[in-house]
């Protein structure tokens, strides 16, 4: 069993800046690919972000582009959310999920963690 833990969430005003990790542990992922989701009340879950394994796929919703980056650190088994210029918009519950490729993260990623809440204030 694989357990993803996010953490980083916060309330922020619109422009700032936040910092999302997401920790896994359990068994280990292998090759997995590892991405963001966020659901905002009243709206459907979105794919924010993917990552490969090795970090050369890397994914982007068009509406965090340019302003979104995920990383990660296979050695501490860890992947990043780094959210810059935040908007209202980017209010949602963000989770953490992964899935052997990127391609398998959706539309039901193999594990998914509980979220972390973020809240843009404008």
């Amino acid at each position: 069993q694989v357990q993803l833990v996010e953490s980083g969430g916060g309330l922020v005003q619109a422009g700032d800046s936040l910092r999302l990790s997401c920790a896994a542990s359990g068994r280990t992922l292998g090759n997995y690919a590892m991405g963001w989701f966020r659901q905002a009340p009243g709206k459907e879950r979105e794919f924010v972000a993917g990552i490969s394994w090795g970090s050369i796929s890397i994914y982007y919703a068009d509406s965090v582009k340019g302003r979104f980056t995920v990383s990660r650190d296979n050695a501490k088994n860890t992947v990043y959310l780094q959210m810059n210029s935040l908007k209202s918009e980017d209010t949602a519950v963000y989770s953490c999920a992964a899935s052997p490729t990127i391609e398998q993260l959706t539309p039901t990623p193999s594990y998914r963690g509980q979220g972390t809440q973020v809240t843009v204030s404008s």
